[in-house]
């Protein structure tokens, strides 16, 4: 049996080198058993350490249960296909967003495998896999329980939405207040429960938002190349340069394309600026 999870692995490994989409979380993956949650006892995060008008604050939880305390490995949550915490019985963890759609993903890995969570769009076990909006300002809870469903439904989203119904579900604070309340911070645990939440990723949101927008462009572009040429708008490479030749005409996509660039380009300078300020001047040694 092992010989054969050991052949798994390998193929996954494989694979997943290929396309770039393997999923593992070696070192990260340990759930309530090998690892009990052990910080703080919850408190919300003051306003003053995080920007509270620009954007989001964003609670995960997992209420504590036998089940869940007698669990080997706990699932991994990805915002946007970034791997940042796996939730054990009785902890909580949050993140400050960027406003944006957001993709929160849970995946279950397999212990045996070690940590082996799945390749592209297959998963071994994929508990929640959908889009939320964030909104500035605002404050969400994600509730994550396989043995208690909710006490009450989130009147703020349709009942059919995914986050709605099934394990990982985004409550009301009314829900989450009674149950929050009781957890406790997810530390940082080497070797067996490392995470990276507890944090601001509102650079790494602004950082996919542009990469998305830009890959979409791209497609866009591509498709109006393929008409221009349709439309006759395209110049033949002379027989002597083959590299030569194109468009008659720029495409929409294309100028949308220089515009998000310049604007990315932009922002970096500005907030390469404003961490500056924030560290100070700098200090010099004129020697004694």
């Amino acid at each position: 049996m092992l010989k054969k999870l050991l052949q798994i692995t390998l193929i996954a490994t494989l694979a997943g080198v290929q396309t770039g989409c393997l999923y593992m979380a070696f070192e990260k993956h340990g759930g309530a058993f090998l690892v009990p949650v052990s910080g703080d006892r919850f408190v919300h995060i003051s306003n003053d350490q995080w920007d509270a008008e620009k954007n989001a604050m964003v609670y995960f939880y997992r209420p504590d249960s036998r089940w869940a305390s007698d669990e080997i490995d706990a699932p991994s949550m990805f915002i946007d296909d970034n791997r940042y915490v796996s939730l054990r019985a009785n902890g909580f963890s949050w993140l400050e967003m960027s406003p944006g759609t957001r993709q929160i993903t849970m995946r279950r890995p397999i212990g045996l495998l070690l940590g082996f969570e799945g390749v592209g769009d297959f998963a071994l076990s994929k508990i929640v896999d959908a889009e939320f909006e964030v909104e500035a300002g605002k404050v969400y809870y994600f509730r994550y329980s396989e043995v208690e469903v909710p006490s009450a439904s989130n009147p703020a989203i349709d009942a059919e939405n995914p986050l709605a119904q099934g394990d990982m579900q985004l409550v009301s604070r009314e829900v989450a207040m009674k149950e929050i309340v009781k957890t406790r911070y997810i530390e940082n645990q080497p070797p067996f429960a490392k995470n990276a939440a507890g944090v601001s990723i509102v650079e790494k949101n602004k950082e996919d938002d542009f990469k998305k927008e830009k890959a979409k462009l791209e497609v866009r572009k591509a498709d109006e190349l393929e008409q221009l040429k349709v439309d006759g708008h395209w110049r033949s490479a002379k027989w002597y340069w083959p590299f030569g030749g194109g468009p008659t005409k720029r495409t929409e996509a294309d100028i949308e394309l220089k515009e998000l660039e310049k604007e990315r380009a932009e922002y970096l300078v500005a907030y390469e600026e404003a961490e500056a300020k924030k560290k100070g001047p700098p200090w010099w040694s004129f020697g004694k």
